[in-house]
């Protein structure tokens, strides 16, 4: 996941390692805490060995973006290779059961911009399919055990069905969009939050 994320904002841009981690906050959004930012480093490490990345220079310590403490590693500028845009390629035409998952889904939806009408939609169907089913297992344990359950316990489980269906409808109304070969329409701030990003919601305990 944090190699399909590192190599589509580098090529975007060449980025420093404290921009890198910057730009993945914010296009990853509320799916963040699916990225282990520990792991950012060995993977830009591992992105180079593999030919995918190089090193492109080194932001100078007084650059304004970059914070005066930041390490030299998160100051190295690193921009994608030929075989790094084919390796993005590759990753961004994926729609395996991997793009279907919590994590999986957010990093793809996430570069939904740069990948083709086919392959978003079957991520879409895909994902439908499988909340479709988280669904109607939340239903299942409410009806087989929702009077043995406390009250917060119960609670919590008719949050989680909730969270599934506005997310089934979320996708929903994006399926039709895709189909019509109409995009997202904008939502003002504050608005739609909960169903602009529900598969968040869905791993809460």
């Amino acid at each position: 996941m944090l190699e399909f994320a590192i190599l589509g904002l580098l090529h975007e841009s060449p980025m420093h390692g404290y921009e890198l981690r910057k730009e993945l906050a914010a296009k990853l959004g509320s799916i963040r805490a699916a990225i282990s930012y520990g792991s950012l480093y060995p993977t830009l490490r591992r992105l180079q060995s593999a030919g995918y990345i190089t090193e492109a220079g080194e932001t100078p310590p007084t650059t304004p973006e970059v914070p005066v403490l930041t390490s030299k590693r998160g100051r190295v500028v690193y921009k994608i290779t030929a075989e790094g845009k084919e390796r993005f390629a590759d990753l961004i035409a994926q729609a395996g059961p991997e793009t279907y998952d919590d994590a999986g889904f957010g990093i793809h939806f996430a570069f939904f911009a740069r990948t083709d009408q086919a392959t978003r939609l079957r991520i879409l169907e895909g994902r439908r399919r499988k909340v479709e089913e988280r669904r109607e297992s939340m239903r299942d344990v409410l009806a087989r055990a929702g009077e043995r359950l406390d009250a917060y316990t119960l609670e919590l489980q008719r949050h989680g069905l909730d969270a599934c269906e506005r997310e089934v409808r979320w996708l929903e109304e994006l399926i039709v969009n895709e189909r019509s070969g109409r995009a997202p329409e904008p939502r003002s701030a504050g608005s739609g939050t909960a169903e602009t990003s529900p598969h968040v919601q869905d791993e809460r305990p």
